[in-house]
């Protein structure tokens, strides 16, 4: 009879192959984790960077428009600024010359608190014109920097939005907030 010979040929016990399984299961959570808390941190990002954009551009569109307040080329003499109120403004201007304010020569902007959103109207009607807006103000300054109502005697207006991105941040368990303000002089108020 032949002698049986050993096997030499090493593998894996049982025990070895289960450590090593866990050690695989606890690397591939730490990534997992790691992923969720990097995809978090981009949504809340995109959202800050929307909401941002959202105010900067409501408050680009105003400010020109609000700036072009009481042209007037032909003289006809009119105020430039009406409805003047801390949420809402209304402006006036001649933009195609013929004498005369009507249809789109007619501005006003106001705030929608219940609906968190900033209402543009060119003669049409109320329109969405920003969402998530969470105030919108307007301070009414004279040529000396004092604040006034009287709507002839404007000379400069400030303008502050404040925004909202639109969903909850997970980190924090709130919104996040973001505020612009800006000073308008419209040259054609200087009458």
């Amino acid at each position: 009879m032949s002698k049986l010979q050993k096997n030499n040929e090493g593998g894996f016990t049982v025990v070895e192959l289960l450590v090593a399984a866990l050690i695989g299961l606890i690397i591939l959570g730490v990534a997992f984790s790691m992923f969720n808390v990097q995809r978090k941190t981009f949504s809340v990002q995109e959202q800050l960077s929307e909401m941002q954009q959202n105010v900067r551009a409501a408050m680009d569109m105003m400010v020109r428009e609000i700036r072009m307040a009481g042209y007037d080329p032909t003289n006809v003499g009119f105020v430039g600024i009406g409805g003047n109120t801390a949420t809402s403004i209304q402006v006036f201007a001649d933009l195609d010359g013929n004498g005369g304010i009507a249809g789109s020569e007619t501005v006003t902007y106001s705030y929608d608190a219940p609906n968190l959103q900033i209402d543009r109207n060119v003669g049409g009607g109320d329109q969405p014109f920003a969402e998530n807006i969470t105030n919108l103000n307007f301070s009414y300054f004279d040529a000396n920097d004092n604040v006034t109502a009287t709507a002839a005697n404007i000379r400069k207006i400030q303008i502050q939005i404040t925004g909202k991105t639109a969903n909850i941040d997970p980190r924090t368990g709130d919104f996040e907030f973001g505020t612009q303000t800006s000073f308008v002089f419209p040259k054609n108020l200087g009458y």
